[in-house]
């Protein structure tokens, strides 16, 4: 296991191409840098906009500064396989697995599900982070096709006029807890809004099927809500207990509702059944 190498490079001569200079940089081979570079690990600075730098054939000018983040762990990943549930054309809704990511980091993008939907959609185009799902959990996930667009969908969510639902196995008998449970508990400083319903229970009642239902979006928020009721999510190995047998993290964003900035009607995009209200 080799250590990260975090590199940034002033460009002098622009005739020299951007492997080249990182190569004789770094001493890394060239097509492992070639790889980086599709994998979201370069960046270039040009002024005041800095950006992922995927070409290798593109031009470089005196002033601009070149940056690498190699992470050989973290290219070795391999992305899991997200499912295109809806193609709108400006926008598209996933269904997240467990494992992706909803966004890179300065290390690498490859395994998000924003790289995904760029290099899989037809026609290809952009993708745009609108909001985020945990690693850790899965299901339904919206990304943007244009910076508009982007910006039309996160401001409904910013007033909180996305309904979003989400289904979780808890540990213990929530039926403890008759009816709709509203938990208005802050989480790091900042108001956090859950409200919990009993779907139905399993193994005898040592589990839970739980309805979940939030109106803010903090991190970890579902997760820290329901291990705080001590009805830790099954698989949750950072706020719960290992009572997991190995199973990932229980928990399933399958509803998005809100109105649809494209054809100004009400869209719901759901997976599996829902108890109804």
């Amino acid at each position: 296991m080799s250590d990260p190498i975090e590199i940034h490079l002033p460009i002098e001569s622009p005739e020299v191409s951007s492997i080249d200079l990182l190569h004789h940089a770094t001493g890394l081979p060239k097509q492992r840098i070639k790889r980086a570079m599709t994998q979201g690990a370069v960046w270039l600075t040009r002024g005041r906009k800095t950006q992922r730098l995927r070409r290798a054939k593109r031009q470089l000018r005196e002033g601009d500064e070149l940056h690498l983040y190699y992470d050989a762990d973290i290219l070795a990943e391999v992305p899991a396989e997200p499912t295109l549930i809806a193609d709108v054309g400006a926008y598209s809704v996933w269904q997240k697995p467990y494992g992706l990511r909803s966004q890179g980091s300065k290390w690498g993008d490859h395994c998000t599900v924003m790289r995904w939907a760029e290099r899989h959609l037809k026609p290809e185009r952009p993708a745009f982070t609108v909001h985020r799902l945990d690693r850790a959990a899965n299901g339904l996930i919206l990304v943007a096709h244009s910076k508009t667009m982007a910006a039309a969908l996160s401001e409904l969510f910013r007033q909180r006029e996305v309904e979003k639902r989400y289904r979780a196995m808890v540990a213990g008998d929530f039926s403890s807890h008759p009816g709709l449970l509203r938990v208005e508990q802050a989480l790091d400083g900042k108001e956090a809004v859950s409200e919990f319903s009993l779907y139905e229970l399993i193994a005898d009642g040592a589990r839970s099927l739980v309805d979940i239902r939030i109106e803010t979006g903090r991190k970890h928020q579902i997760r820290r809500h329901l291990a705080a009721l001590g009805h830790p999510v099954i698989g949750d190995r950072l706020y719960g207990s290992a009572d997991g047998d190995g199973m990932d993290l229980q928990l399933t964003a399958c509803l998005l509702a809100f109105q649809c900035p494209v054809s100004g009607e009400r869209v719901e995009y759901r997976l599996g059944k829902l108890r109804q209200e």
